[in-house]
């Protein structure tokens, strides 16, 4: 079989935004583990590869993202929901403009809930060849109080998973933070 006619692999890298900044931007171990995977997997084989981002967005527990807003009729959910959808799409515009900027084939998509719980749900959907999580290398301390993705992940994903730790000189003052 020939390069050109063997199967692409197929990774999955769940990406989230960053709680510093907010949307649209990446979060810290997002970038990371985006930038990893196309220095340490892709290298040069841009053709050998299709990146499937996956971003869940957490619905808020009491459907207000803002305390200051008034929601007074139906119409103000269904634009808070709008802008939510808005707000994930261009995050996920970052992942698949560079993507297409250095030609490797991607496809992205959103879903809400449980972030650990909807990434094993759409691994076992989609079925990856690899699952790759950014990770803010959290303390055991930490981990207690904020509990992780990744590690769940790393449990209870239906494939491969590579969790790619923050670099020191890229952990914010607040370590939870990302």
């Amino acid at each position: 079989m020939s390069t050109s006619e063997s199967p692409v692999t197929r990774i999955m890298l769940a990406v989230n935004e960053s709680t510093i900044r907010g949307y649209p931007h990446a979060s810290i171990s997002s970038r990371g583990a985006f930038e990893w995977t196309l220095q340490k997997i892709v290298r040069s084989n841009a053709s050998g590869f299709k990146l499937l981002f996956l971003h869940v967005q957490v619905p808020d527990e009491d459907g207000f993202d803002d305390m200051d807003s008034i929601y007074a009729s139906p119409e103000d959910f269904k634009n808070m929901k709008n802008r939510d959808r808005a707000r994930g799409l261009h995050l996920l515009e970052f992942f698949v403009t560079r993507c297409h900027e250095i030609g490797v084939a991607c496809e992205s998509w959103i879903k809400k809930g449980d972030p650990k719980e909807v990434i094993c749900l759409e691994v076992k959907r989609i079925q990856p060849d690899l699952l790759i999580l950014g990770s803010r290398g959290l303390g055991p301390f930490q981990r207690v109080f904020v509990g992780t993705v990744s590690e769940f992940c790393v449990k209870h994903a239906e494939c491969p998973v590579v969790t790619i730790k923050r670099r020191s000189d890229e952990t914010p003052q607040d370590p939870v933070d990302d």
